[in-house]
């Protein structure tokens, strides 16, 4: 008996809106940490930086991906960061032992050069305040030295370093992974909650027009998770915009058929959390909703091994430097296809890290720039995933694997975007072996047409880019067509899929 073909079929109704896709969740994030700063945006030496430093070639990668928000300066590094090191003149600034990455900061980069970068590659900074070894005192003081327009001690002292106007920043996290053993002043969810809300709280007199971000669990594995979230909502409620969320994964074990399922854990992450900032608004009974801020997530294993081996104390190690593969690539589009497909409730993500540093963009030390596997869906979900985020029904034949059950070969995110008359589908088939017959009935969609169907493939799941050669790129020679509201295609085995359709009102 012959082999049947895998196959998935999907419902799209114009009228199933989740929720219009915040750009934000499109955003990345940048630690001073391992070559993400030193030698990736900032490279005083190289041939293309500007008058500050700042390579040209990687803001131009970044103005592509048109990231939106970038979260700064940390991750676990912001835990004993003291933000006074990095204003003023850079020939008085102290080096620092940083105690996150066992590192030297220089400081050469700060607060103030970090907004200029940030306003030259387009995006908005998500700053971070140091609820570690620090608190109250130096969050407000940090707020107003980048918000406040002028007339007092911290304002005044911005303009003194060259900044007439503020920064305006206007997306605050409250510390990172507070829970964290790791962490330089982890604490237990209360601790955290009564500084956060104090913190908050100020921070919210000196400007309250800011967001501001309660720190979530570092990731679904904690022993306190979702305990954490409950405990420490229940201190920040009134003042907190947002809670965090944090997650990595990896193929630690070679199975790239439970690697490509690994989105449904961050599915399901993402539903406990929802949940738990529900139950929070109905004890509390508020009308108010907290949503959430996924400012850290990424494929993260490759690294870990020769990250052993560094030395301490050095400047600017190259750290964290994961190769991407094909197949990472693969999960990272159904990572980004979750967050669409939560768009009601995620507000905010961010990939972890934006250059260098487990990233989509590499540097060479006096070199070129290149785009790594992972580089393409964010892309190309980045630019063509804004407006709203539509419900797909799906149907799709399935497999299990070792940590899940039921897993649809078909993954999949709808985005209408009314303004550009498109209709945008985006689609990975997880079968390792097999192409993938798709069928989407856009019923509600009187007249539309295919403007094109980008495929990212490769016949080797561990290919890579370099910097001499780009292994894994996408193509436009997909093969959608659009027949009496009926759009069917081969998906290629273990592809990802962009099909764009012109659509008429």
């Amino acid at each position: 008996m012959a082999k049947k073909q895998p196959e998935a079929s999907v419902i799209v109704d114009k009228d199933f809106v989740i929720s219009e896709v915040d750009e934000r969740i499109y955003g990345s994030f940048i630690e001073q940490l391992g070559r993400a700063v030193y030698g990736g945006i900032y490279e005083p030496g190289h041939a293309l930086a500007d008058e500050q430093g700042f390579r040209q070639d990687v803001l131009q990668l970044v103005r592509d991906l048109q990231v939106p928000i970038v979260r700064y300066p940390g991750g676990n590094m912001v835990s004993a960061y003291n933000w006074e090191d990095g204003v003023g003149p850079k020939n008085e600034r102290p080096r620092r032992l940083e105690l996150a990455w066992s590192t030297i900061e220089t400081n050469e980069v700060g607060t103030n050069e970090f907004a200029d970068w940030a306003s030259k590659a387009g995006t908005e900074v998500m700053m971070a305040v140091n609820l570690g070894t620090r608190g109250i005192d130096a969050a407000r003081n940090l707020l107003e030295y980048c918000n406040h327009p002028g007339g007092t001690y911290y304002s005044d002292l911005r303009k003194a370093h060259g900044y007439e106007q503020p920064h305006n920043i206007k997306t605050w996290c409250l510390g990172n992974e507070m829970d964290g053993p790791w962490q330089i002043g982890g604490k237990t969810a209360d601790e955290y909650g009564r500084l956060a809300y104090e913190t908050a709280k100020a921070m919210k007199t000196v400007d309250p027009s800011i967001e501001l971000v309660s720190c979530g669990s570092s990731n679904s594995e904690m022993p306190t998770f979702p305990e954490w979230e409950a405990t420490t909502l229940s201190h920040t409620y009134e003042f907190a915009d947002y809670i965090s969320l944090h997650q990595y994964y990896g193929n630690h074990d070679n199975d790239t058929a439970n690697f490509l399922a690994k989105s449904l854990d961050m599915d399901q992450f993402i539903r406990t959390v929802i949940s738990t900032c529900d139950y929070i608004k109905a004890k509390k009974r508020s009308n108010k909703k907290i949503n959430l801020s996924f400012d850290e997530w990424n494929v993260w294993f490759h690294s870990t091994e020769a990250d052993k081996q560094l030395e301490s104390w050095q400047i600017a190690p190259p750290q964290l430097e994961d190769v991407y593969n094909f197949e990472d690539a693969l999960l990272v589009a159904n990572m980004v296809h979750t967050l669409i497909n939560h768009a009601d409730r995620v507000k905010m993500a961010c990939m972890a890290q934006l250059v260098n540093v487990i990233a989509p963009i590499m540097t060479e030390n006096q070199g070129k720039a290149w785009k790594q596997t992972i580089y393409y869906p964010y892309y190309y979900l980045s630019v063509y995933g804004r407006g709203k985020a539509l419900h797909p029904i799906i149907h799709s034949d399935k497999y299990d694997s070792r940590e899940f059950t039921d897993v649809p070969y078909l993954d999949s995110a709808v985005v209408l975007n009314e303004e550009r008359n498109e209709l945008v589908l985006f689609m990975t088939n997880r079968h390792l072996e097999e192409s993938l017959s798709i069928s989407y009935d856009l019923r509600s969609f009187e007249q539309a047409e295919v403007v094109e169907h980008v495929v990212l493939e490769h016949d080797n799941p561990k290919a890579v880019n370099t910097k001499d050669k780009e292994e894994v790129a996408p193509h436009n020679g997909g093969n959608a067509v659009l027949e009496e509201k009926q759009l069917q295609a081969e998906l290629p085995r273990m592809s990802w899929n962009m099909v764009r359709l012109r659509i008429k009102k």
